[in-house]
């Protein structure tokens, strides 16, 4: 990666930590410094972490007790301890604001329980390894999942939702439960069966050398993700197992149909799996756009923490984005109101979900 240029000179200055400076650790501190911020970062590989100082990527080397926002970039085996490292240190500012980039959420949400810590997995990645594959614009687009819990602080959670969509992240909150077991089968199992299908082709290209020479645009995609870094996947493994498993049974069972029907020839049931195949394919999104039109919902919450997270999961189930959030504290009493933007087409279906939840809640289009 070439040095990035210098952060615009902005006062104050935000600032913010990174810890562990791979590909997506890189790619944080590079997009942050873009926007202005001053970013300090570590790892436990000394030489990485001044090299990316050298890149560009990062301010300082070490640690920054005045960042606001800490982002843990490790393996997911120690991210719960590293986060929980970060949270105690002595001389942190009180109000910081702790995330990890995890792609298992269970393990690590149920290791850190402190109010200002929030789960996050953003859903981007580089064939690249390392820092030589980061890149300040990785996550323009990028849906990043945040799991917050009934503990998390409302405005944590906030200042960590404002500062991805910030990066140009589409902002999704799941629980942990269903991102890990949603993240099983558009993540962890492609990746596998890629694998899989690479080793098969790789094996049989010993006895026919012409095999590899024949692979294709079609098989080159589809095993793409093969090459990506291969040490992380066991943890990955272990701590997504039980999603895991039941997403390849699922795999397993449809892969097991279509070679009876291909054992017997049949035809129509063949098309009619490639058919429907080729439906659901055209109709993934092709990425997050803001909407022309949007709406503000108000809804009036008590003052205590995990209201933000009840609504915002809710939202995510129903898959619909929320462009941005706030968070208007009542100087009068234990209440407040929380201002959500949202496409003006599923206001109403966000607003229902929401009163049947038993919140009211008021909703107007933008001009």
């Amino acid at each position: 990666m070439s040095p990035v240029a210098p952060a615009p000179d902005r006062s104050p200055q935000r600032r913010a930590l990174v810890v562990g400076t791979g590909l997506i650790g890189g790619s944080l501190g590079a997009a942050l410094r873009k926007r202005g911020w001053h970013v300090t970062g570590n790892d436990l590989d000394a030489d990485r972490a001044e090299r990316a100082r050298a890149l560009g990527i990062l301010d300082a080397v070490g640690d920054d007790p005045d960042a606001e926002i800490v982002f843990v970039a490790t393996p997911s085996a120690v991210a719960g301890a590293t986060a929980t490292s970060v949270l105690a240190r002595p001389g942190r500012r009180s109000d910081v604001v702790v995330t990890d980039v995890s792609s298992v959420k269970a393990a690590v949400v149920d290791d850190v329980t402190h109010p200002r810590f929030v789960g996050g997995h953003p859903m981007a990645g580089s064939e690249q390894a390392g820092l030589d594959g980061a890149d300040p614009d990785l996550f323009v687009g990028a849906s990043w999942v945040l799991t917050p819990t009934a503990d998390t602080d409302d405005e944590a959670f906030a200042l960590v939702a404002a500062v991805l969509a910030d990066l140009g992240a589409d902002v999704v909150a799941l629980t942990a439960a269903d991102h890990d077991r949603l993240v099983a089968v558009v993540s962890h199992v492609p990746h596998l069966v890629a694998a899989t299908l690479m080793n098969t082709a790789s094996h049989t290209a010993e006895s026919h050398g012409a095999l590899l020479r024949l692979a294709a645009g079609g098989f080159r995609d589809m095993t793409r993700v093969a090459a990506g870094q291969p040490s992380i996947w066991p943890d990955i493994c272990a701590d997504n197992a039980a999603a895991i498993v039941d997403a390849l049974d699922h795999v397993l069972a449809d892969l097991a149909k279509i070679r009876e029907q291909v054992a017997a020839v049949d035809r129509a049931g063949i098309l009619a799996m490639l058919q429907a195949a080729s439906g659901a394919r055209r109709a993934l999104p092709a990425g997050v756009t803001r909407p022309d039109r949007l709406a503000e919902l108000r809804v009036p919450v008590p003052d205590r923490q995990g209201v933000l997270a009840e609504i915002t999961t809710l939202a995510g189930d129903l898959g619909i984005n929320i462009y941005d959030i706030e968070i208007a504290h009542s100087t009068e009493g234990p209440r407040g109101v929380l201002v959500l933007v949202v496409e003006a087409e599923r206001a109403t279906e966000l607003r229902g979900a929401i009163v049947d939840q038993g919140h009211a809640c008021t909703a107007g289009e933008l001009s």
